[in-house]
């Protein structure tokens, strides 16, 4: 029998700073780098997971600049979008702010075949400094308000939950060729350390 495939185009957004691209090179390439380099448009990456003895995953990660001149561009990039990842610094109340902008921006231009909208993750990065601008109570709401699938705390700086919460969000796509109704979130914080991670491997 045959490798499926699944190729999905998956959109990282957020303000500038945040960490996107640190965030897609440490997924795609487990780099990391402490050079701040200016994201002037989009930036992709293609990361292929083994996700099954008969299924391949590959993930298009479109790194979406955070610059507000770009923000007319992005109908053209959010277009045929599986997934998105919208992240902010929890260092930074108006990165947290610029979330529910960006959110509603998503839900307005780029919608699943059936209507639904597309299934998004909040990443509350640099969670290895302090203080937090925001509480998690706060960010609980807000998950939840705005219908994400759900939210985690992360750092792209110590590897914390990125290739946990990128499980969750490939599974939800994987989901959506049977059954989009289960698609829509509750916005609940996940709970990494309870969500094992067994044989899946990268190449």
């Amino acid at each position: 029998m045959g490798v499926l495939d699944h190729l999905f185009k998956v959109l990282v957004v957020g303000d500038a700073r945040v960490g996107k691209t640190s965030l897609v090179q440490r997924y795609a390439h487990d780099i990391f780098s402490k050079e701040y380099k200016v994201t002037v448009g989009v930036d992709f990456a293609l990361k292929v997971v083994q996700w099954s003895d008969t299924e391949m995953v590959r993930l298009q990660l479109w790194d979406i600049a955070g610059q507000e001149r770009f923000t007319s561009m992005t109908r053209l990039y959010y277009k045929e979008a599986s997934a998105c990842i919208i992240m902010f610094d929890v260092t930074n109340a108006t990165t947290f702010k610029s979330s529910q902008k960006w959110k509603d921006d998503l839900d307005s231009k780029v919608t699943l075949a059936s209507g639904d909208p597309v299934p998004c993750i909040l990443l509350a990065n640099k969670c290895d400094l302090s203080p937090w601008a925001v509480s998690r109570e706060e960010i609980d709401l807000f998950s939840k308000d705005k219908n994400f699938i759900g939210w985690t705390e992360t750092s792209v700086k110590e590897n914390k939950n990125i290739n946990e919460s990128m499980r969750i969000l490939i599974e939800k796509m994987m989901a959506s060729g049977e059954d989009r109704a289960s698609l829509t979130g509750h916005g609940d914080y996940f709970n990494l350390k309870d969500i094992a991670v067994p044989g899946w491997g990268c190449c």
